[in-house]
């Protein structure tokens, strides 16, 4: 994997090398082991190499055809190159090199830009026709690798993170208020909107062609679709197909020229992944852990079991933050603030494993395609809860859990409880939306100063309705897959997933994202993937069950979360205190600080576990310090 940049000027002013490199610097993380530029006249192409297959010189990029008319940026990896390839070879394309991103030159070469169709992999690239003058960005169908742009006046910029734009001469920086909105409701920026003012993310399964003229269009090549007229196969069946799909997937994802392993949280997707990946080596596997001293949050003991029944090297790294260290830096890679706690982790994690290998995988993108989640399960209680008289629920029920005292465990019950009423108002759709939110509208409404221009309050809501309406399955369960698959991991998940690891040159590959996998979920009746309301990604469970230990199949989920409730109260509070304090507020000039202090208040004292809020205004403050405000562009 790799950083890309470049650019296109519509008034043939010519785009030079010099800004080139300056994009290019900031993304030094994302490429370390290489970097080149492509200019010619109004446009110009760069790139920052990590080296993962054909480490020769032979890979470097942007690299051309034969007759360098078309030059590529490319990010990512093609797991299927090799088949691809024979069959271009086969229509007489000769190669120079053993990587996958010259298939892409070939494969454009002869199918166009339907070429796309043909790829298994995650990529974002940039391809520059000279014969016919146009530009096009593409990104991978679940959206695992980034790919941002702005169009300004004359010039359109892009890049694998928004930082390299911001180094564009011609490019200002401003926060977009409506995007502000956004971001306190879900705690993270849904595609194709960021935080900055006029700089957009393209969206995963999208292209966009740009020619010379300036004439912008922009195509969906992939959508998710559930085919819920089938008929019904045994289970065993199924639990073939998806385990003869899932094998293929994590052996597909093995090809490296450079060391690899795998993140082991003990969890089951983890476990499923180091297991096959075990199957396949004929050494022993590497695998990394994470071990908090806080027992509801820690699973080392459980990655340990795994590791010593599938003979792996293990490794493991204890977390002892100092937040002043770690903030700015999750920030800083992540460019947009964030609450998903379990990017410092990652972040960690990935530091940590970067000391022995080049490339891990991840078991990212389970609880999306296999039902995970305790939403799913949430929606049937919801049926329940919406059954009981309105006056009985709003007189006893919801008082009685909304003065429910704060727990500080790891996603306590008293948490999700208020989650669920708080949310279950209105239809079903606009409930599994609400349990995702963080600032509530009636909180938002209050916390973003009136005369700064915040947006519509229902925008989020919106985009929601707008995913259900996409989506084209009748099975409720199938319609809220949809919008996690195609909006929440790609907006919050895969963002930890691949800025974090990428701010260490370390690519993570994720298995449970290969879309023949994800579409063949989409096949597969509800009840192998949520039974009986108690098994959740059951036919997984059923796949595993003779293959890891019980223990490991039925524990209840957890992830890489960090105990930041109980450090907020404890080890982080001064640091919480000084930087969500209303002089550091006061200097956003969008939010109240009055109110930013009574969350912080009510956390402090026990009354309210805050801590996502707290999490996202501690993000948010950083992220004006490091991009908009008088530190503007000092980076870390």
């Amino acid at each position: 994997m790799c950083g890309i940049v470049g650019a296109l000027d519509f008034a043939g002013r010519p785009v030079t090398e010099p800004v080139l490199r300056d994009m290019l610097r900031v993304l030094k993380h994302r490429g370390p082991d290489d970097e080149d530029v492509y200019v010619n006249g109004p446009v110009g192409l760069g790139h920052c190499r990590l080296s993962i297959i054909d480490l020769s010189a032979k890979g470097r990029q942007p690299m051309c055809n034969e007759d360098a008319t078309i030059w590529l940026s490319f990010n990512g990896e093609i797991y299927n190159f090799r088949e691809i390839r024979k069959v271009l070879e086969g229509k007489g394309h000769g190669f120079a090199s053993r990587s996958d991103s010259e298939v892409v030159i070939h494969a454009y070469e002869e199918w166009g830009i339907d070429c796309l169709h043909r790829f298994n992999g995650m990529f974002a690239f940039a391809l520059w026709d000279s014969r016919n003058r146009q530009l096009w960005l593409a990104r991978d169908r679940l959206g695992v690798k980034p790919l941002f742009y702005c169009a300004s006046g004359s010039n359109f910029v892009f890049a694998s993170e928004i930082k390299a734009i911001l180094q564009y001469p011609q490019i200002q920086r401003s926060v977009d208020h409506q995007s502000l909105d956004y971001f306190l409701a879900l705690n993270y920026m849904p595609a194709p909107f960021t935080l900055f003012k006029d700089i957009f993310q393209l969206l995963p399964g999208h292209y966009i062609k740009i020619d010379s003229s300036g004439k912008i269009e922009e195509t969906r090549y992939w959508d998710l679709h559930f085919q819920e007229d089938q008929k019904p196969k045994a289970d065993e069946v199924y639990r073939e197909q998806f385990e003869a799909l899932f094998a293929d997937a994590v052996r597909s994802r093995l090809v490296s020229d450079v060391p690899f392993g795998s993140f082991l949280s003990g969890g089951l997707d983890s476990s499923s992944v180091s297991y096959y990946m075990a199957q396949y080596l004929n050494r022993s596997l590497k695998t990394f852990s994470v071990r908090f001293d806080e027992p509801s949050f820690n699973e080392a003991g459980y990655a340990q079991i795994v590791a010593d029944m599938i003979k792996s090297q293990h490794y493991e790294i204890s977390l002892k933050e100092e937040p002043s260290d770690i903030f700015p830096r999750l920030v800083w890679h992540g460019e947009e603030p964030t609450a998903d706690s379990s990017m410092l982790a990652f972040y960690r994690l990935s530091q940590f494993a970067r000391q022995e290998i080049k490339m891990a995988l991840s078991g990212d993108g389970a609880d999306e395609i296999l039902a995970g989640y305790e939403t799913y399960q949430a929606y049937y209680l919801w049926k329940i809860y919406r059954a009981i008289p309105s006056a009985v629920r709003q007189s006893v029920i919801n008082p009685l859990v909304l003065s429910r005292p704060a727990s500080f465990k790891k996603v306590s019950l008293d948490f999700k409880l208020k989650q669920f009423v708080q949310g279950a108002q209105g239809s079903w759709e606009d409930a599994h939306a609400r349990w995702r939110l963080i600032f509530h509208p009636e909180l938002r409404s209050r916390i973003i100063l009136p005369d700064t221009g915040n947006g519509d309050s229902d925008a989020v809501l919106n985009l929601y309705r707008e995913m259900f309406s996409r989506c084209k399955a009748k099975n409720p369960l199938n319609r809220m897959l949809y919008v996690d698959t195609c909006f929440y991991l790609p907006n919050d998940m895969l963002v930890k997933v691949d800025r974090m690891s990428m701010a260490h040159g370390l690519e993570v590959r994720t298995p449970f994202l290969d879309y023949r996998l994800v579409e063949f979920m989409a096949t597969v009746p509800p009840s192998l993937k949520l039974r009986n309301l108690r098994h959740k990604k059951y036919l997984l469970k059923l796949t595993m069950k003779n293959k890891l230990p019980r223990r490991i199949i039925n524990r209840p989920k957890k992830g890489f979360n960090i105990p930041n409730a109980i450090w907020f109260r404890n080890k982080w509070r001064e640091y919480v205190l000084d930087l969500l304090s209303p002089e550091s507020i006061s200097k956003l000039e969008f939010l109240d600080a009055g109110i930013v202090g009574d969350i912080v208040k009510a956390h402090m004292s026990g009354q309210e576990d805050n801590s996502h809020k707290i999490w996202g205004l501690l993000s948010l403050v950083i992220w004006w310090n490091l991009f908009i405000g008088s530190e503007r562009g000092r980076g870390l």
